[in-house]
């Protein structure tokens, strides 16, 4: 016999062993304390007072947000006052095998042990309807195996003295749905303004399906999705069991169940307050909701207020001119990560356009709100603010023809700038403070889709997808992003290149003031000093935006300095903006919650203007500060690197070239390549290139070429091919 087979026969022994004796332990425990335990008093249940609530503050700790347990709203009702719909599908979802078990599954308790009791903690789910009864109403929620053997126990005693109706009704008069609400009969009507006896079966699968988390899958929150797919998987589980049969799962999938609107009463930042809630939840678990917690948040209670004002008066202006129905708003301070402010609508009570749904949690398409990314990594690469890149009519699809310089259906890509103009030579700085397209699609080539992809994803915009997914467009905004990740993102570009993730959350203390968690910071370097100070002096460098926007537009703020960035996607779905001081960091996204087009238009006309009164009530209030100085050009590095782009080549000539000829693209201060043209893109480009400066003889005179402003404009779309 090998030594491998000895030692594994030898493992799967102690395993037995071990689990041998733990049944006993079990089996001893049971038989003893069946015969010693009190029976509960199940009538006590119904009337059982929750008077502890969670209260969540701002971060002074002195401005209740929401008390999330006061008045507390409990209707007892009998089994027959609530909807069949209702019984069977917490059944279905919850404990399928309800009406065959004594009060516990060992099924459930032999996985517990092979799975939980080998891993070292006793926490497995599939506890059946009695055990939750007897585990929110008697005992701690402590996770021990002493107290799962308790619970086992007190569920099989239960069920010996009551009846499983007894049971069931006493489970769904007592289980929170979330908020103050306790019991089915509240639940049905608050949620649906209707008695538990009438809920439809869609409704029904709803309310099961918000048991298990009731703060994570809240119509009100931001798990509008999840909340869906779980209650399919209700109606599912309800079909598979026979509860419902074809038609009626069908017709209840496909019902449009419509929410109420939740209360107006004693909220302040209620989308933040239902962000904050799911976290607790998720760490703490729900019934810590109801145990008494005080929570202390990193939110600006008075900046937020100011901030929902600001941001409601311009979208419902914004309505009118551009048919943009919601806007959302975040700050956050760059040195610690903290929400100062989360707007997640227009107006959270607004049913007429969702309000409460969040949309700074959803993912939207950013715009050219990613372009700093990329250039920061062309600086980190060895590239710097002053090269000079092209803004030519370029063909950057290798299956197309370098002349195809008008063709952008598939598989050609030739991207055009907003308004349709090429501009010629522009720095990186230039480019980026105009959001100039095409030379931001070079640059992209230039780093690497994979590399960018990885790069931004550094930054915490986990939601951009697999790299492979992408072509040159992710430049442009061909990714998904949240604007509390955007918004977190750029805090980097403000804190020096040091990203703190964002948080919400400064302290929780339970009901005997015991501490439970506390912010600790969390800071990790993205980039070096001098990278995110050069995207400073680049986002902030307004006569850098000339013409694009005036030196005086609502972008800049006199003796402040603020770094900004806008963006606006195709058909013009999303626009944003996004800037930050050293002090603070604030994004705005506007546009329809279903994804439909606005009028077409720049994010300058439709996300600046609410920005900026925002942000100049928080650069009134926090600490001024500024940027420090970004490191100077070498003059070491290659011409086109200074600015330089009318080069003398070998012969003498100045023939205009683009990047890829004076430069290696993985050594741009390295020497230039020795045969530009084995990189696949350099005649597409070149072509571009040559054939703007061939439709502009006015540039050369007696044989020399003339110098050219670095936002030098093309008036006229280019044809086809070269005149």
């Amino acid at each position: 016999m090998d030594l491998a087979h000895s030692s594994w026969r030898h493992t799967t022994l102690l395993i037995t062993l071990s689990l041998l004796g733990l049944g006993f332990f079990i089996v001893g425990g049971v038989l003893i304390d069946l015969s010693l335990s009190p029976v509960p008093d199940i009538s006590s249940f119904a009337s059982r007072q929750i008077d502890q609530s969670t209260k969540i503050y701002d971060r002074t700790g002195q401005v209740l947000l929401y008390d999330y347990n006061r008045d507390a709203k409990r209707n007892v009702v009998p089994l027959t006052a609530i909807s069949p719909h209702t019984i069977n599908a917490t059944i279905a979802i919850e404990d399928s095998s309800f009406y065959q078990h004594g009060g516990i599954r060992f099924s459930s308790i032999i996985r517990a042990v092979l799975v939980d009791v080998l891993g070292g903690a006793l926490s497995q789910g599939g506890s059946t309807i009695t055990q939750q009864v007897v585990k929110n109403e008697l005992l701690t929620t402590k996770k021990s195996v002493v107290r799962k053997i308790n619970e086992w126990i007190l569920a099989i005693k239960l069920e010996q003295v009551y009846s499983k109706d007894q049971v069931l009704e006493t489970y769904l008069n007592n289980i929170p749905y979330g908020g103050t609400l306790y019991g089915i009969e509240s639940a049905s009507e608050a949620y649906f303004g209707s008695p538990a006896k009438d809920l439809t079966l869609a409704q029904a699968a709803y309310l099961a399906a918000m048991i298990q988390a009731p703060s994570y899958y809240s119509p009100y929150g931001t798990h509008l999705t999840e909340l869906d797919a779980r209650k399919n998987l209700v109606l599912e589980r309800m079909h598979t069991l026979g509860f419902i049969d074809d038609a009626a799962y069908g017709s209840a999938q496909n019902e449009k169940v419509t929410f109420s609107p939740a209360g107006q009463n004693a909220i302040i930042a209620p989308h933040f307050v239902f962000y904050i809630l799911n976290q607790l939840e998720q760490q703490f678990g729900a019934q810590a909701l109801i145990s008494g917690l005080k929570v202390t948040t990193t939110l600006d209670a008075d900046l937020e207020v100011k901030a929902e004002g600001i941001l409601n008066k311009y979208a419902l202006e914004n309505v009118k001119k551009f048919k943009a129905t919601n806007a959302s708003l975040v700050a956050i301070e760059p040195a610690t990560g903290q929400i100062l402010a989360m707007v997640g609508s227009r107006n959270f009570f607004d049913k007429t356009i969702d309000g409460q749904y969040n949309a700074t949690l959803s993912t939207r398409q950013p715009g050219s709100t990613m372009k700093p990314f990329i250039y920061s990594l062309a600086l980190m690469r060895g590239y710097t603010r002053d090269t000079v890149v092209f803004d030519t009519p370029t063909q950057f699809s290798t299956a197309c023809k370098p002349s195809d310089i008008n063709n952008h259906t598939a598989p050609c890509y030739a991207p055009g700038n907003f308004d349709n103009n090429f501009r010629g030579p522009m720095t990186f700085e230039t480019a980026l403070a105009q959001s100039i397209n095409i030379p931001a699609v070079k640059v992209l080539y230039l780093m690497g889709v994979r590399n960018a992809i990885n790069f931004a994803k550094s930054f915490g915009l986990a939601t951009l997808g697999d790299p492979a997914q992408y072509g040159l467009t992710l430049v442009l905004g061909g990714g998904e992003v949240k604007l509390l990740d955007l918004t977190s993102a750029y805090s980097v570009f403000a804190n020096d290149g040091v990203r703190n993730p964002p948080t919400g959350i400064l302290e929780v203390a339970d009901a005997q003031g015991v501490i439970l968690t506390k912010y600790t910071p969390q800071p990790t370097s993205v980039i070096p000093a001098n990278i995110a100070r050069g995207m400073s002096a680049m986002l902030s460098d307004a006569p850098a935006r000339v013409p694009e926007y005036a030196l005086n537009s609502p972008l800049s703020f006199p003796n402040y300095d603020v770094a900004v960035k806008t963006g606006t996607t195709n058909d013009t779905r999303d626009a944003w903006t996004v800037g930050y001081s050293p002090s603070i960091t604030m994004g705005v996204w506007v546009g329809n919650n279903d994804n439909s087009p606005m009028v077409k238009s720049i994010a300058g006309f439709i996300a600046v203007p609410m920005w900026h009164e925002i942000m100049a009530y928080a650069l009134s209030k926090y600490p001024k500060a500024y940027f420090a100085e970004a490191d100077p050009i070498p003059s070491t590095v290659p011409a086109m690197l200074q600015g330089a782009w009318q080069i003398p080549d070998a012969s003498g000539s100045v023939i205009p070239h683009d990047l890829l000829y004076w430069t290696d693209r993985t050594n741009p201060q390295g020497p230039p390549p020795s045969n530009p043209s084995n990189d696949p893109q350099f005649a597409y480009w070149e072509y571009g290139l040559q054939y703007w400066y061939s439709t502009h003889p006015e540039l050369f005179t007696g044989g020399q070429m003339l110098p050219v402003p670095l936002s030098y404009t093309y008036e006229t779309p280019p044809p086809t091919e070269i005149p």
